[in-house]
């Protein structure tokens, strides 16, 4: 499976609860981290969820 890299770049502050779950679920809660992880499909719908909170960008 090809791996990306999901870096939070806005705040959780006034968003609903599911949203600041899935974004610890991705293990990001702080603006500016970075992880790197698998591209499982369930991974993909989290970044959908809260794609307008993070920035992705698939490693080669």
């Amino acid at each position: 499976m090809a791996k990306v890299r999901i870096k939070q770049v806005r705040s959780t502050i006034k968003r609903p609860e599911t949203q600041k779950r899935t974004i610890q679920a991705l293990g990001l809660g702080k603006i500016n981290r970075t992880v790197e992880v698998e591209n499982t499909p369930q991974i993909a719908g989290m970044i959908r969820k809260v794609a307008h909170l993070i920035s992705v960008e698939e490693i080669v």
